[in-house]
């Protein structure tokens, strides 16, 4: 009897390791079917249904690439997962996928989509399904380089994706109408360009989507995404702290090994900014885990108002009165949202905080001819009575922006750290000669107004409503 369970035994663990190995093949020769995407990517990926130019911005080593080549591998065979939300090809289409060098493109994308070509038992270990890869034709002059891939269409017509080395200038990328184009890392502004011309009849339009951490700074390119955007260009930054595979130590490890003005660029995603950076302050001097706020600490609200189309947003802040801190506790971001709907999210939490306004309030509604702080109060929001300005009556901005600034210099200015609709525009927030960049500052702005009437901060009444959720962050 034990002779014949030994060897059952021993029977089973051979089917089981077949069974992994049969897996482990199937998952090495598709992988576009076993990619996971996290939040950010899969964020990436759906805004592609609604804006034809997308930037992903990512620190090193945290899955843009990888994010792009499963992308490239969905459009080219027409076969996407479930949970895809973005733009879809249902029928072939071309594609070019762009890298600094052939030598880069071999090593990184080309690698991503169809596996090394150099070893051969490694060909159609990518993204694209082996079964899906009808030829890999090379180019000459990079050994190992592939010039274009023949990819089966789930229509039963032939995609193909061409690799363009930009060291080559742009009069090699000229000629050719094509439906997609990703570049990995940043390319110059006149091959953007050109670029982006060749997808203009394609069968979503023009399609541009580039994967790149931001280590050459504020150029031209990058400013269009996180500065000046048009409104069908999208920008998504993904940060060391949203990926999930690696451990807390190890992104600790990883952050500390950079250089220390390239951390941010290479760990979040951020541009490197230099000397126009507003608050060159690291986040961790800034950031503070969520808690329970004292009832005896006052609280203000401040408020930046939008247009129709522009968000507005509101910051919620308590003062700690015993150490002079400043804490900023939640808040909102909204766009196409009217006075009425605005005001259920300034007294969805904290009705009986007071809430500080700009002078934008007080235009007058073309329709009513109230003033907007009127419309406002009408609406049951606690409005305080006066605009807001500092002690002296001043309402400078670089007056705000240097009273933050040393808060966060002394450790008197701290963010609850899920409140991530301050640190997207924190990251961001820079001169270009000299004078404040007014782009994507709106909630910036109204944490300004909060702090410059922070004195009118108030306690809850005794008798008001009554809200635990005082570490509650985020959109609304």
């Amino acid at each position: 009897m034990v002779l014949i369970s030994q060897s059952y035994d021993v029977h089973q663990a051979t089917k089981v390791a077949m069974a992994i190995n049969e897996y482990k093949n199937i998952k090495s020769s598709n992988g576009m079917r076993f990619y996971d995407p996290y939040r950010k990517q899969r964020e990436f990926h759906n805004f592609g249904l609604t804006f034809s130019e997308r930037c992903f911005g990512a620190g090193n080593q945290l899955g843009k690439t990888y994010a792009g080549a499963n992308e490239a591998a969905y459009h080219s065979t027409g076969i996407y997962p479930d949970w895809w939300e973005g733009a879809r090809f249902t029928q072939s289409n071309v594609g070019w996928v762009t890298g600094e060098s052939g030598e880069l493109i071999r090593d990184t994308v080309q690698k991503l989509l169809v596996g090394r070509l150099q070893i051969e038992e490694d060909i159609g270990k990518g993204a694209i399904p082996k079964d899906k890869i009808i030829q890999i034709v090379k180019t000459h002059g990079v050994k190992d380089l592939a010039d274009h891939i023949k990819i089966r269409h789930k229509d039963g017509n032939t995609s193909l994706i061409f690799f363009k080395s930009r060291e080559k200038g742009r009069a090699k990328l000229q000629g050719e109408t094509i439906d997609w184009v990703w570049h990995d890392e940043e390319p110059d502004q006149d091959i953007y360009t050109e670029c982006l011309t060749r997808t203009n009849k394609g069968q979503n339009g023009q399609f541009s989507f580039m994967t790149f951490t931001p280590l050459k700074g504020m150029t031209d390119v990058v400013n269009q995404f996180y500065s000046e955007p048009t409104s069908y260009q999208r920008l998504t930054m993904m940060t060391i702290q949203d990926v999930d595979h690696y451990s807390q130590e190890e992104k600790d490890q990883i952050v500390n090994s950079y250089p220390e003005h390239e951390r941010e660029a290479r760990s979040k995603g951020i541009p490197i900014l230099g000397e126009g950076r507003i608050y060159p302050v690291a986040e961790s001097q800034v950031s503070c885990a969520p808690f329970t706020i004292p009832d005896y600490w006052p609280r203000i609200k401040g408020l930046d108002i939008g247009a129709y189309d522009h968000p507005s947003a509101c910051a919620f802040v308590a003062y700690d009165p015993d150490n002079d801190i400043v804490y900023l506790y939640n808040g909102w971001k909204a766009s196409k949202k009217n006075v009425s709907e605005e005001a259920v999210l300034m007294n969805k939490l904290h009705p009986w905080v007071p809430v500080s306004w700009p002078h934008d309030a007080l235009k007058h509604d073309k329709n009513t001819k109230e003033t907007l702080r009127d419309m406002y109060a009408d609406e049951g929001v606690y409005m305080l009575p006066e605009r807001a300005t500092f002690p002296d009556g001043g309402n400078s901005v670089e007056m705000g922006i240097s009273m933050i600034l040393d808060r966060m210099m002394t450790g008197r200015f701290k963010v609850f750290s899920q409140l991530e609709i301050f640190f997207e525009e924190f990251r961001l927030y820079h001169r270009k000669e000299g004078k404040v960049v007014k782009v994507r500052d709106d909630f910036l702005d109204a944490v300004r107004y909060a702090i410059m009437m922070l004195r009118h901060a108030e306690t809850e009444p005794f008798d008001g409503p009554h809200n635990e959720d005082n570490s509650s962050t985020g959109y609304w």
